[in-house]
């Protein structure tokens, strides 16, 4: 049974798991937004204190 042996099927996991973490995060990286995110101005807002009249 081939199974039986882990020696080949081990090398296969770390391969797989080489390209994973080095060639896809790349290629995510790479990828460009065709929306670029604005920077907006922050507004300062009056604070004013409500006196009721009563």
């Amino acid at each position: 049974m081939p199974q039986s042996n882990p020696g080949p099927w081990f090398k296969v996991l770390v391969y797989a798991w080489l390209f994973f973490l080095t060639i896809i995060p790349t290629k995510i990286l790479n990828y460009i937004s065709p929306n670029k995110p604005t920077t907006t101005k922050t507004k300062k807002h009056k604070t004013a204190f409500w006196f009721w009249p009563w």
